[in-house]
C-alpha cells in the first residue's frame, strides 16, 4: 500500500502587508518624447492622457529599481528581508533569457534562500504575480515579495508613433503574507491568444541570428486601436466578474487600480462597470506613462500615498496586455 504524501500547510488567508515603489530620476515631457515622430503634446494628452513619463538612466537597471521598490515594501510591511520566502518578478524587459531577474532581486535584498522566479505576462504580469503569491501564502505560508519592474525604453523604437510617446520605466512592489481575515477575492484571469499579434516584438530573437534584413533589434510594436477596443470593453466585463466573484458590488468598491495604459481606457472601464464618483480611480499614467508590468503597483503606491485611501479599503486590481492576457482580483488595502 502506497503511503500518502504530507500536504503543505499554509495560512488560511493572505493579504497585502506593504507597498513600495521606485521612479527613475529623469522626467521626460511630451515634447521630448515626440521629437522623432509626427506628434505633439496636444495629441498625446488628448489621446492618452500622458503629460510626462520617467525614463531610466544607465545606472537604473531592473535590479536596482526593483531593489529600491522592494526594500520600501518590506519596510512598510514591518518586516525584514530575512522574512521574505519567495520573490516573484513581473517583467518582460529583462533582456537575459536566463537567469530570472527575481534571483538577482532576492540577492540584492539579502533574501537568502528565498525562491525566485519571473512572470512574463506583459502589462498583466504583476496581477498574475499577486494571485500566485496569495495562493503560495495560503498553501505554504511565509511572506512573498511581488515586484513589477520594467525598462520599457530598452524596447522602444523612438521613431514608432504607436509606442514612442507612451511608455515609461519604473518599479513597484508589494509584500503578501498571512492574514486572519480574507485579503483577496477570487482571481479572474485568462487570455485571448487569437489576438496575440496585437502587441508583440517586431521580430523574434532568432531573426537577428538568421539575418533579419532591415531589423536591427526586436522592438515592441502594437496595434493601438485594436488594443484600445479590446481593453475598453472586454476588461470592463472582467472587472465586473472580479467584483461578483469577491461578493461585492461596484458601490462597495473604494479604489480602482487598473493597468495604466490610457486615461480614456481607464475612464471607459470605470463607466461601464458603474463605479460611483466616490471610488478613487488611479491615474498614475498622467505623470508616469505606461510602465507595463510596473504600472499597477506604481499606481497603487501613488493612491496610498495620496491620502485618498484608508487601511481596509477594497481595491480592484486589474492588469491586461500582451497575449492578450488579463488578471483581476479585489484586494484589501494595508
Amino acid at each position: 500500500m502506497k503511503r500518502e504524501l504530507i500536504a503543505p500547510e499554509g495560512a488560511r488567508y493572505a493579504q497585502i502587508l506593504g507597498v513600495g515603489s521606485y521612479r527613475p530620476r529623469r522626467i521626460v515631457d511630451n515634447e521630448e518624447a515626440c521629437r522623432l515622430i509626427d506628434s505633439s503634446d496636444d495629441w498625446v494628452r488628448s489621446r492618452t492622457g500622458i503629460v510626462t513619463r520617467r525614463w531610466a538612466g544607465p545606472d537604473e537597471t531592473l535590479g536596482v529599481m526593483a531593489e529600491q521598490a522592494a526594500l520600501k515594501a518590506v519596510a512598510a510591511a514591518g518586516l525584514s528581508t530575512a522574512d521574505i520566502t519567495c520573490v516573484i518578478a513581473a517583467t518582460f524587459t529583462h533582456l537575459k533569457q536566463t537567469p530570472a531577474v527575481a534571483a538577482e532581486i532576492a540577492h540584492r535584498i539579502d533574501a537568502t534562500g528565498a525562491a525566485a522566479f519571473d512572470v512574463s505576462a506583459g502589462c498583466a504580469g504583476f496581477v498574475h504575480g499577486v494571485v500566485l503569491a496569495a495562493d503560495s501564502v495560503r498553501s505554504r505560508g511565509g511572506h512573498v515579495l511581488v515586484v513589477g519592474v520594467e525598462r520599457m525604453t530598452d524596447l522602444l523604437n523612438l521613431r514608432d508613433r504607436s509606442t514612442a510617446c507612451i511608455f515609461g520605466d519604473g518599479a513597484g512592489a508589494v509584500v503578501i503574507g498571512p492574514s486572519a481575515r480574507p485579503g483577496f477575492g477570487p482571481a479572474v484571469w485568462g487570455a485571448d491568444g487569437s489576438q496575440a499579434d496585437a502587441i508583440e516584438q517586431s521580430v523574434p530573437w532568432d531573426a537577428l541570428r538568421n539575418g533579419a534584413g532591415e531589423h536591427t533589434f526586436p522592438y515592441l510594436r502594437q496595434e493601438g486601436q485594436r488594443v484600445f477596443r479590446w481593453a475598453a470593453y472586454e476588461m470592463a466585463d472582467v472587472a465586473k466578474r472580479a467584483l461578483e466573484a469577491a461578493g461585492i458590488s461596484a458601490s462597495d468598491l473604494d479604489v480602482f487600480v487598473p493597468h495604466q495604459a490610457n486615461v480614456r481606457i481607464i475612464d471607459t472601464i470605470a463607466r461601464r462597470v458603474g463605479l460611483p464618483e466616490s471610488t478613487v480611480v488611479a491615474k498614475d499614467i498622467v505623470t508616469a506613462g505606461n510602465t507595463s508590468g510596473a504600472s499597477v503597483p506604481l499606481a497603487l503606491d501613488a493612491v496610498l500615498s495620496s491620502g485618498e485611501t484608508r487601511s481596509g479599503d477594497l481595491a480592484l486590481l486589474l492588469g491586461y496586455g500582451a497575449g492578450l492576457c488579463y488578471a483581476a482580483t479585489v484586494a484589501v488595502l494595508p
